[in-house]
């Protein structure tokens, strides 16, 4: 595949917004999940609900808003606007307590009120960061890159999520230590309404074709039986991104929990940084090789690699074996949302760049975060190790979690093989007009 150069302005807005949305997206995939384990309730029931509810609710977002800038061709507005009333919904966390609830609504079990209050408010905080991010941004992202630098520019964007953690664990982890739950809310809120404020004046649309047809029509597309029968290898991919991101989401909302209190390892931000920054760094130089060999052709070895992982952090006891293992984990795990965003960007219409990005989200987000937070949650719940935490018996992770999540990326070969034999059939498209 010929590769093209990616201009330095391109790569600017690239990193800073997607690192900046990664800081949001972080606080609310994992460190939320701590807030409310430490501060409201420790049933992993309520961590999966919470978990799955910000899925649906940022769906539906992407779907409307990727339709809505599709047409109106104005995505600066969505990621500008978006980012500052994503940061100050973000910054608004940390006012939601237990001590809080039990004095609006004294009459009512304050843990129901507060898991309640958190549900809605992180539901909307999904949809503004959806809006923002993953209708708007990743929109822009596709119409401004092409077949030949996707692959790099995906690798990068694939290393952000865990860049955040890096920069969240490293500078605000004593934040949470300590309990100061409010100023991290603040201070990560507050950096992303800047840089929303900054992208107002800094990013610019790329012209793009429009879909014809009504709204509603337009949202409803690519959900139609018929369209995905018409481009098959399309919804091959994003079924291999169903697969690969339910097996991250089996773990990933208890992995914090489970180095702190199941590996009982005090310094595991250093163990994150470690595994954070070797896999950012291979992330970024698998980039090129899946730019030079096809996205689509990487995905199996990457996804081998991932599962060589989980299984490996089954067995990891201590820093150094966890750290080994949790870079070919998440090296594996990056490089194949890496692999296969690419190839759903290279199969996507120039008019509807948008409207797939609502699809990326039922396959990448809605199916994987509904699915595994609960597969998840049960296999906790059967082993049933707890631990005690001032008196307080808690649940506690267990290492089967990383076994089951390898055996659920283990069906990724179903679609992936599907996919290439769909590859003769040329470039997909979603194809018919909108009635």
């Amino acid at each position: 595949m010929t590769q093209s150069p990616v201009p330095r302005r391109l790569w600017l807005w690239v990193v800073l917004l997607g690192l900046t949305g990664q800081l949001a997206w972080t606080v609310e995939n994992m460190y939320l999940n701590v807030f409310v384990y430490d501060t409201i309730t420790d049933s992993p029931t309520v961590l999966a609900t919470l978990v799955a509810c910000s899925a649906l609710a940022a769906t539906v977002a992407t779907l409307l808003a990727g339709a809505a800038s599709d047409r109106s061709g104005r995505r600066r507005e969505l990621i500008a606007g978006g980012y500052v009333l994503w940061g100050a919904c973000t910054a608004a966390f940390g006012l939601v307590s237990v001590d809080g609830a039990a004095s609006i609504a004294p009459a009512m079990d304050a843990v129901v009120v507060a898991v309640i209050a958190i549900i809605l408010l992180d539901c909307v905080m999904s949809v503004l960061g959806a809006t923002a991010n993953d209708a708007a941004f990743n929109a822009w992202v596709t119409d401004s890159t092409n077949p030949g630098n996707r692959g790099r520019v995906d690798g990068v964007l694939a290393t952000m999520p865990l860049l955040a953690m890096l920069v969240v664990f490293g500078a605000l982890d004593p934040l949470t230590k300590s309990g100061n739950w409010r100023l991290f809310f603040t201070v990560v809120g507050a950096a992303t309404a800047v840089v929303g404020v900054i992208a107002w004046f800094g990013v610019r649309d790329s012209r793009q074709p429009r879909p014809g047809g009504t709204y509603l029509a337009s949202v409803l597309h690519g959900l139609r039986p018929a369209t995905a029968r018409a481009n098959p290898r399309l919804y091959l991919a994003l079924a291999a991104w169903a697969v690969l991101g339910t097996s991250t989401q089996v773990f990933l909302p208890y992995l914090i929990i489970y180095v702190q209190r199941y590996l009982d390892i005090d310094a595991y931000a250093v163990v994150l940084a470690s595994v954070l920054i070797g896999a950012a760094v291979i992330s970024v130089v698998g980039g090129r090789v899946l730019d030079r060999v096809g996205p689509s052709r990487g995905i199996l070895p990457v996804a081998a690699a991932y599962a060589a992982g989980l299984i490996a952090m089954f067995f990891a006891r201590g820093m150094l074996p966890v750290i080994g293992a949790g870079i070919v984990m998440m090296s594996g795990f990056m490089l194949g949302v890496a692999a296969i965003s690419a190839t759903v960007r290279n199969l996507t219409p120039p008019d509807r760049a948008g409207q797939v990005q609502g699809l990326r989200m039922v396959f990448a987000i809605l199916v994987p975060m509904v699915v595994g937070p609960f597969l998840g949650a049960a296999v906790i719940a059967g082993a049933d190790e707890t631990f005690v935490d001032l008196g307080v018996v808690k649940q506690v992770p267990t290492p089967w979690i990383f076994l089951t999540a390898a055996l659920v990326v283990a069906a990724v070969v179903v679609p992936v093989r599907l996919l290439r034999r769909h590859e003769s059939a040329g470039t997909a498209a979603l194809v018919g007009t909108p009635s």
